[in-house]
């Protein structure tokens, strides 16, 4: 896991969701984000590249974390740099896309458990565990995973999660966006709102019905999620790795009687 190096930096973005990641081809293949129309569709073989880059630069950024050059996305994707280039103006965009993908899914995910387990740890474990299946810990955005740690009467972002809450004085993590950039985009805080929110009921819930240790917070759920899901070569290794390393980490997170 190695999102928490990712700095936006500049170089190339992915379209929204092409097939390769779940999603359909739209005009974010023609302006990297789909924020405008698309003047006309993509031939058979740029749609084929585009798939092709999109699946690659999922890989890579799994692997490598965000930081990764766009020379190995190319490499991977077995298409010049300069056919990414083409697509994508920036790496900044790429990034973005991706990870808004990851955030979209994410929340997905946590809007699934909330509606089909009544009970509280219930929920909150699907949760985990599905977005640990996934592998959608390898490519949380940074804004959403960038943690700090509160000083006295200092307030890091309480607004973004109003559903962390912790004993006063017990050193409270909270979740925090990345510094302002040049790559800055109200849709990304939007999606990142949309899945802390989420995320945040299915905490408050259990906390509330008592499964959950009183100090876990919304970012402590989220790094469960990034903390679970290594990058192993192999893939029956990596799935039973993960599963271990969650088992043992849900079981940190329950709550315990007071004897």
């Amino acid at each position: 896991m190695h999102v928490q190096d990712s700095r936006w930096s500049s170089a190339s973005a992915i379209a929204p969701g092409g097939t390769a990641v779940g999603g359909t081809l739209s005009a974010a293949a023609s302006n990297g984000r789909g924020d405008g129309p698309r003047s006309a569709p993509l031939r058979v073989d740029a749609q084929r590249n585009l798939e092709h880059v999109l699946r690659a630069a999922r890989e890579v950024f799994g692997e490598l974390g965000y930081g990764a050059p766009m020379e190995d996305v190319a490499r991977r994707a077995r298409v010049g740099v300069g056919t990414v280039y083409r697509r994508f103006p920036s790496k900044d965009v790429l990034v973005r896309r991706i990870a808004e993908e990851e955030t979209s899914r994410l929340t997905d995910q946590a809007r699934a458990a909330l509606g089909q387990e009544d009970e509280p740890w219930s929920a909150l474990s699907r949760f985990l565990r599905t977005s640990v299946a996934s592998g959608a810990g390898r490519l949380l955005p940074p804004q959403v995973l960038r943690v700090g740690v509160a000083e006295d009467g200092s307030t890091l972002d309480e607004a973004r999660v109003p559903q962390q809450r912790m004993q006063p004085g017990a050193g409270e993590l909270r979740l925090v966006s990345e510094q302002p950039s040049v790559s800055s985009d109200p849709a990304d805080d939007a999606g990142a709102a949309a899945l802390l929110e989420v995320v945040g009921q299915l905490v408050e819930r259990a906390r509330a019905a008592g499964e959950l240790r009183a100090d876990v917070s919304v970012s402590d759920v989220l790094l469960v999620i990034a903390t679970a899901a290594p990058s192993l070569p192999d893939a029956a290794q990596q799935a039973a790795a993960s599963a271990r390393l969650l088992d043992i980490l849900l079981e940190g997170l329950r709550s315990r009687p007071k004897s």
